[in-house]
């Protein structure tokens, strides 16, 4: 005997046919309209990128892939591209293999991911503030890593587990008195970075004092690494701050729908079901975890959290920061900032000294814009 479905009538107890299953999503679905956007996931959890920003990413991903080639292969000792390759595939052995993935690779890597995060997190900041000068070194939580640093350097002799934790100490300290000083009615973007500003003078001030009392091997390091830069970066060392990055980053990408909306205001974001206060406290906390875990290895690394989401946004074409675009940037700025401070420089400097020149280069231009659209 076959089973059948039984009938389902109406009202008037004629039959009608069943309904049909629910269709599940495509795990990949075209949204079309003025902007074009690619929807990657379910229903209930997925990721939407522009088409724009999604061919912009693929353009960046391809110029990354020639810096790092680049960077693996360029140096006092040569390495050529076909043996870069071999490196990985296990053809290229020896001292050729020695220097591409244990003496270049680590750099590298940490420029690339310590670029994406710098620019992940002042694009957060951006967006929840509204304001595109705001970032985390402006708003004084670079300084703030660096006096954590200098306090467990001087005090405390200066191991690195001691200096990581006192600059991941400094800036979440930092950020705190930064949003209890800002923080009068709600959060506002002018305030915040008005505070900001002033805290990291003082901050900043309170580290040159602190330089000049110590002793010049003590300086000296600290000079260095409060310059920004990617020497120190071992494999020891950005092992333990990768997985820091990368759980950070998750975080921010599971709540970048809520960032979408907090960037139209916090009444638009209520009425469209975000809980304002908690996702901005999540998104925040995600983005000063990004500077210090960073700022911990390299250094306080200037303006490329500032530049990188606009020049991003700009290139996308979108209305708001695209955080994907967005980290693609930082890692090619800060990926390329670093070669020319290697290589192309005739005295070999720290990367930060290199993107201080690109970012004020831009933050003059996008003031001077600002004031021309007033």
């Amino acid at each position: 005997m076959t089973a059948t479905r039984p009938d389902v009538r109406d009202a008037a107890g004629t039959a009608a046919p069943a309904a049909a299953p629910a269709r599940r999503a495509a795990p990949v679905r075209l949204l079309r309209g003025p902007r074009p956007r690619v929807l990657v996931g379910t229903d209930r959890l997925h990721v939407g990128v522009g088409v724009r920003e999604g061919v912009l990413c693929v353009v960046l991903a391809a110029v990354l892939l020639v810096l790092a080639v680049v960077g693996l292969a360029v140096g006092d000792f040569p390495v050529p591209w076909p043996d870069v390759v071999g490196a990985f595939t296990g053809r290229t052995q020896g001292l050729a293999a020695t220097v591409v993935l244990e003496w270049r690779l680590p750099r590298v890597a940490a420029a690339v991911l310590f670029g994406a995060a710098l620019a992940v997190a002042g694009g957060v900041f951006q967006a929840v503030t509204r304001n595109p000068l705001a970032s985390p070194d402006v708003v004084g939580l670079s300084n703030g890593a660096f006096t954590g640093m200098l306090i467990a350097l001087v005090s405390l002799g200066g191991g690195w587990a001691s200096r990581t934790v006192g600059a991941l100490v400094g800036g979440v300290l930092t950020a705190v008195v930064v949003h209890l000083l800002a923080h009068r009615g709600g959060l506002q973007g002018f305030r915040l970075i008005v505070v900001g500003i002033g805290v990291s003078s003082m901050l900043g001030a309170f580290n040159t004092w602190v330089l000049l009392r110590a002793d010049l091997e003590t300086a000296l390091l600290a000079s260095a690494w409060g310059a920004g830069t990617l020497t120190t970066a071992t494999a020891e060392l950005v092992r333990p701050v990768a997985v820091c990055v990368v759980v950070l980053l998750a975080v921010v990408a599971t709540r970048a729908g809520a960032l979408a909306q907090l960037e139209l205001g916090e009444d638009v974001a209520a009425t469209t079901g975000v809980a304002a206060g908690r996702d901005r406290t999540v998104l925040l906390v995600a983005a000063v975890g990004l500077v210090s875990a960073v700022t911990a290895v390299a250094g306080p690394v200037a303006f490329v959290a500032l530049a990188a989401p606009q020049i991003a946004r700009r290139a996308a074409g979108s209305p708001g920061i695209p955080l994907a675009a967005s980290a693609g940037v930082g890692a090619v700025v800060l990926l390329g900032a670093d070669l020319v401070a290697q290589h192309v420089l005739p005295l070999t400097v720290p990367v930060g000294v290199v993107t201080v020149v690109i970012g004020g280069a831009y933050l003059l231009w996008l003031l001077l814009r600002e004031a021309r659209t007033r």
